[in-house]
């Protein structure tokens, strides 16, 4: 087995293939001729020693080793896009993590919505959330512990 020279490249070839069904047709989606996609899953299965797929019929479909496999090969080009797109991000001055600090009393609902908002806006930048009463909320901020905060102002009505 040699995996010093297994490639990103190679793996997306694979799931390519897979996604595509034949080898022909995951060329044409990578702009590619059909040599270089069947060279490089060829490469892929010395490298990793397991055949990937069974050839013998009309289409090439995957052996129990090339299943096992393809699963994580999609996780590993998923992480790569990951950390391709946080690198992207940082580089046009996103920050990495924020910190914010929401008061109890802000309603789940609404903090949800945003939350779910933040992250579709904000896909690469992890968020660290503390809940926090009374003032320990405003004072977060005053100590530079959380960058963003969420008050729930009451106002009290004396009759």
């Amino acid at each position: 087995m040699n995996i010093e020279r297994l490639s990103l490249d190679q793996l997306r070839v694979l799931v390519t293939t897979v996604e595509e069904g034949s080898f022909s047709a995951a060329a044409r989606r990578l702009r590619r001729v059909q040599s270089a996609v069947t060279y490089a899953i060829q490469q892929l299965e010395q490298q990793l020693g397991v055949p990937l797929f069974d050839r013998s019929g009309y289409r090439p479909v995957l052996t129990p080793a090339g299943q096992s496999i393809v699963e994580d090969a999609r996780v590993i080009l998923a992480r790569s896009d990951r950390l391709l797109a946080k690198a992207g991000a940082l580089t046009a001055g996103l920050e990495s993590t924020v910190s914010l600090t929401v008061d109890v009393l802000v309603p789940f609902e609404a903090l949800a919505g945003i939350l779910c908002e933040f992250d579709t806006a904000f896909p690469t930048v992890s968020l660290r959330l503390q809940v926090e009463a009374l003032g320990a909320v405003a004072q977060h901020l005053y100590d530079g512990v959380a960058e963003l905060a969420v008050l729930c102002m009451l106002t009290l009505t004396v009759i």
